[in-house]
């Protein structure tokens, strides 16, 4: 009885072992942690400078590039209303890299990894002075090899600071912006 008892109980963690859960599909939101960085600091009023957002997305996974490979994909997308003191310019992105996924026929324009995007934006002469907040929105499709997730819309929050002196603005994060200038 005692065997029977001990094998049953082996059995059953033999089969329990092999058993596994489904693998956990992470949300969108959770596959690309972005940060955003100002080229300069302090900014001018009436100074030009660029923001750099980079987005480090999760191993394993994906999003569309920019320029997508067709219609029906969501491209990376950066946004911003302005706050009043500032101009936003034009949004620069990166060239997405090609890849072949068993799920399409196709290769893919996508970014994987770590990508940086930049935006130019103006300290208008009368941008308040002191730390400034942009609010930016960044909207992107996630998928990997086997699932794509619902398009998601992140804020993006990026501080900067205005002083009223161009004399006072210095370049920062050069490793983010070399190639712009």
């Amino acid at each position: 009885m005692r065997f029977g008892g001990a094998l049953l109980a082996g059995f059953l963690v033999c089969v329990g072992g092999a058993m596994r859960a489904p693998a956990q599909v992470p949300a969108g939101r959770d596959v690309v942690a972005p940060s955003a960085f100002a080229s300069f600091d302090p900014v001018a009023r009436g100074g030009s400078f660029q923001i750099a957002v980079v987005l480090k997305i999760r191993e394993g996974f994906h999003i569309n590039a920019r320029e997508k490979s067709a219609d029906y994909l969501i491209a990376t997308d950066l946004r911003t209303e302005a706050p009043a003191g500032f101009k936003v310019g034009q949004v620069t992105y990166p060239k997405g890299e090609l890849h072949t996924f068993s799920f399409s026929k196709t290769p893919l324009n996508v970014y994987e990894g770590k990508v940086i995007v930049h935006m130019e934006v103006t300290a208008l002469p009368n941008a308040p002075l002191g730390t400034q907040h942009i609010p930016l929105k960044l909207r992107y499709q996630a998928c990997s090899s086997e699932v794509c997730l619902p398009p998601t819309t992140l804020d993006v929050d990026a501080v900067v600071t205005v002083a009223s002196a161009a004399t006072a603005a210095r370049p920062a994060h050069p490793e983010l912006f070399q190639s712009q200038r």
